[in-house]
């Protein structure tokens, strides 16, 4: 029993270190002198970046269904008392990969886009397997999560060129790069079907954002270079609460259930760290050398406040059967400042519906009937509007599937694709029209905090 209360605890400094570690490596992946970004989406200019998704990869193939979503092998930290309904120690990882074509009145540009999506596990403090040799059920049940999330993502490379008197043009290039994350630590109880949870982030990340000008064809123009970074950190917090009503009793089982979630968050306070550095390089932008400093600053501290978010969902679900839900979420990100300054972000929304089918939960030789296979859609209002004052929307339909594989010890464990198909922006001014395909892996286990016990 001691070997193996040994190894919960080495795994978990084990995943403590590997968080501890991807920050540092995340923090320092964003420096001056790094290549262009690898990615080209220009509104990502705008706010702290592109609003990362925080729907694992099992949800997203419905719609990006999460207030009311839960799943007794996978984690969904949309709402944190989702995982009060976790049954087995849930290990996960997921990565995206994106294909875009923005697209203008004037030019096409196709862009490609790639990375982790998320690193968790999630565990009941509690042995399942104790439980049921017990017979002595527990009058509340309590999941923990930690987990390594973006939160947010910047990367464009942008180049306008404007007449000016004379025979010459004035290129003028902007260019951004980095993103921010959050560290995660969700708890949540259950008692009698009502699950509440809380989970606590750790907020951090840096973005580097630099605009530069140059008299396009003077053949010794200086290319003078604004370069402003801005490191952040602080903390952030979501309560949320689940209630699942269970009827259709079979043999004191429930067939059926109606479930209804809720999340909110509040404003948060984020310290930064910004350096400006104002200088002047030579002959041309493509191939800069320094020439001199005009203005570097270092250290400044100061502050953003972070947009609160409330949620609500409902979910209807026929046991190993199929499972149908709408959600709606809410966020004022008009009270976004930067320093105590507004920075004119637009109020946001988004709705989400959705549903999973499994043809044969209990097929013994069919493997495509024990699949779970989702489909979805959403519509959303983004914070940010394009030159005309126009707020951008983002619409996709999503479909997604779990593949389920069976390891040793009988042991559940799953692969999950979720695909999103939609359009991004606005139809007067850039849009985006994109593909993304999320790939995650579930690992369960049912033998953490298992107590041996001897007759």
């Amino acid at each position: 029993m001691k070997s193996k209360l040994m190894n919960n605890k080495y795994a978990l400094l084990v995943l403590v270190l590997i968080l501890a570690i991807t920050q540092s490596a995340i923090t320092q992946t964003v420096s001056l002198d790094n290549d262009t970004p690898k990615r080209n989406s220009p509104y990502s200019r705008l706010g702290i970046g592109d609003p990362a998704l925080q729907n694992y990869a099992t949800s997203l193939g419905m719609g990006g269904l999460g207030a009311a979503f839960t799943d007794p092998y996978h984690v969904n930290l949309v709402n944190p008392a989702s995982i009060g309904f976790l049954k087995a120690t849930s290990f996960e990882v997921g990565a995206f990969a994106r294909r875009a074509n923005l697209e203008t009145n004037d030019f096409d540009l196709k862009t490609n886009a790639g990375n982790f999506s998320y690193i968790s596990v999630g565990f009941p403090m509690k042995n399942p397997v104790n439980i049921e040799l017990d017979r002595r059920p527990p009058l509340v049940d309590w999941r923990m999560n930690f987990a390594l999330t973006p939160y947010s993502d910047v990367g464009y490379n942008i180049e306008s060129r404007t007449e000016v008197p004379g025979p010459d043009t004035l290129l003028t290039v902007f260019t951004g790069k980095g993103g921010t994350y959050k560290i995660g630590w969700t708890n949540a109880f259950e008692y009698k079907n009502l699950s509440v949870g809380l989970d606590i982030g750790y907020f951090f990340g840096n973005i580097v954002n630099e605009r530069g000008a140059a008299l396009d064809s003077l053949e010794n123009s200086y290319f003078t270079s604004l370069v402003d970074e801005k490191s952040m950190s602080g903390f952030i917090w979501k309560f949320g609460a689940i209630y699942k009503h269970e009827f259709g009793m079979v043999e004191e089982k429930a067939t059926k259930n109606i479930t209804l979630g809720a999340y909110i968050s509040s404003n948060a306070n984020i310290n930064t760290t910004s350096r400006e550095f104002y200088r002047r390089l030579s002959t041309t932008p493509r191939d800069p050398f320094p020439v001199d400093t005009i203005r570097n600053n270092n250290n400044v501290m100061g502050s953003i406040t972070l947009p609160g978010e409330i949620g609500i969902g409902i979910m209807y679900e026929k046991v190993n059967k199929f499972r149908v839900g709408i959600d709606y979420s809410a966020s004022k990100w008009s009270k976004y400042t930067e320093n105590n300054q507004s920075k004119n972000l637009m109020d946001t929304y988004r709705i989400g519906l959705g549903g999973e089918f499994i043809p044969d939960h209990d097929s013994y030789n069919r493997f495509w009937n024990k699949v779970r296979y989702r489909a979805g859609f959403h519509f959303r209002k983004d914070a940010r509007f394009d030159e005309f004052n126009e707020q951008l929307t983002d619409t996709g339909v999503t479909i997604g599937m779990t593949l389920p594989v069976i390891l040793p010890r009988g042991q559940r464990s799953w692969f999950n694709l979720a695909v999103t198909g939609g359009k991004f922006g606005t139809d007067g001014s850039l849009n985006e029209t994109y593909i993304r395909a999320n790939l995650g892996f579930t690992l369960n286990d049912n033998l953490w905090f298992y107590k041996r016990k001897f007759n």
